[in-house]
């Protein structure tokens, strides 16, 4: 409603939404995106330089006329906006007064100092028309008057407002819940969820797996008790081989259906194919070397592996030039059955989640898919890595067992599939990881799922460790 108010948000709705239709349906063509990423490219450098105190010094070498020349390979010749950069710059980094934002947000703040993130207008009709676009097929197949639940970290996230607007826009119902909240609380959630009763929810895949664990003990069943066809999971690594568990569980559709950050808003979203595919209208994407600065080439596959770097190309309340996400990603472009023609991204884990098992560097994603890929049923899990007496990295698998029993038929494919492709051990244990494997959305996966006995704790495992105890409370 509030675009009757303001006729300039309601216009740019319009706009979008309309560029958008286009750009699903294959209007735009390879010379069509690059004019617009091209002038929106121009626009944002122009804008942050003038607004952002970080970034007029940060690009104070720039002059008007090389603005205004600047085509899309230009970017490589920009400096790079980091993490650090943002808890050290603080409200400089803003190109707005909070004032002239509609909300304020902030990062968790886990693991170093909460960086501000507040949203216009603009801000929130470019992302939520990306969300709008491609998930009215996601949802669409599981038809009308759907009561769909949004569970987010924090009061300070942007979880609830924008899952909650783009149901709006796509004609479903909200209910916003916080299990972690004293306020609400996990029975009250699960009384939610029966009681309207929910057919989706957004949440994290841990939150799937808690919310799993407690309806069990309170002596429900999954699948007669509750009405959920669909589970929208963000906010965590999330493995194929994790996403299949979580979908078997419930008995309904698990979709990672969001790649994002709290700093750079939405990257990339589920579609109807099955992919989360990039939003190349509103940002530019570079894909380089975790460890340096250059881009990484296309493997024989097409795929592109490396740390992402994202620019936004819309200007809000913090628009990002460069920004090195920390996170690792395979890119690949869309073929000729891609639900929308924009390339494919696979969030495969931080650069510093990275392990090395036997001299082998491996990402956080494929040792989850590896490692769980023969198991189903399981409400929670747990990786331990050691040395042994020997010298040679070891791992142990902690599964929760689920309604299902236990899961010693697959052990032996499960230590069979480690051996080949880690030369790694691995031993399968049945427990409960406990409280700490609940907080990879507000540390990281590392910290909630890998104990790692040969590395001294670090300040995200403290982190996560100060969060669990007080959620075990």
């Amino acid at each position: 409603m509030f675009t009757e108010y303001d006729p300039e948000a309601g216009a740019l709705t319009r706009e979008l939404r309309d560029q958008f239709d286009a750009f699903a349906s294959g209007e735009w063509d390879a010379a069509r995106l690059t004019d617009h990423q091209t002038r929106r490219l121009r626009e944002v450098v122009a804008y942050a330089r003038a607004r952002s105190p970080f970034y007029r010094e940060r690009l104070s070498t720039l002059t008007d006329d090389e603005i205004s020349a600047l085509s899309i390979d230009d970017l490589r010749t920009l400096p790079f906006t980091t993490k650090e950069d943002l808890r050290k710059a603080q409200l400089d980094i803003l190109s707005l007064p909070v004032s002239q934002a509609w909300i304020f947000y902030e990062t968790t703040g886990t693991t170093g100092a909460a960086t501000p993130c507040p949203r216009t207008n603009s801000d929130s009709i470019h992302n939520n028309t990306v969300l709008t676009a491609y998930y009215r097929d996601v949802l669409g197949r599981h038809g009308d008057g759907q009561v769909i639940g949004v569970s987010g970290p924090t009061e300070l996230h942007a979880t609830g407002d924008t899952f909650g607007d783009v149901c709006r826009n796509l004609g479903h119902g909200v209910a916003k819940m916080w299990p972690h909240s004293p306020l609400v609380g996990f029975d009250r959630a699960l009384e939610l969820m029966r009681s309207l009763p929910l057919t989706g929810l957004f949440c994290t895949p841990g939150m799937a797996m808690s919310l799993a664990q407690k309806a069990l003990d309170a002596g429900f069943d999954l699948k007669r008790d509750f009405s959920l066809d669909i589970l929208m999971l963000t906010g965590e690594l999330m493995s194929p081989s994790l996403l299949r568990n979580i979908g078997e569980l419930w008995g309904a559709e698990a979709r990672n259906c969001l790649y994002a950050s709290q700093e750079a808003s939405v990257l990339a979203a589920a579609t109807a194919d099955g992919s989360l595919r990039t939003a190349p209208l509103i940002n530019h994407y570079e894909v380089i070397e975790p460890e340096g600065t250059e881009p990484v080439a296309p493997d024989a596959d097409g795929v592109r592996c490396g740390e992402l770097v994202v620019t936004n190309l819309y200007a809000g309340a913090k628009p990002l030039i460069r920004y090195r996400t920390g996170d690792m990603v395979r890119m690949t472009d869309p073929g000729p059955d891609a639900a929308v023609p924009a390339p494919a991204l696979e969030a495969i884990g931080r650069v510093r989640d990275r392990l090395i098992l036997n001299g082998h560097l491996v990402n956080g994603y494929d040792l989850e898919d590896l490692l769980l890929r023969r198991f189903r049923g399981y409400l929670d899990y747990q990786v331990t890595v050691d040395r042994n007496a020997i010298g040679q990295d070891v791992l142990s698998l902690t599964l929760q067992a689920g309604p299902a029993g236990d899961h010693w038929d697959a052990v032996e494919a499960a230590v069979e599939d480690c051996n080949r492709e880690l030369d790694t051990p691995v031993t399968v244990t049945t427990g409960s990881p406990g409280p700490i494997t609940s907080t990879g959305a507000m540390v990281s996966w590392k910290a909630a799922r890998v104990v790692d006995l040969r590395a001294e704790s670090s300040l995200e495992n403290t982190s996560a460790e100060r969060i669990a105890a007080a959620r075990a409370r």
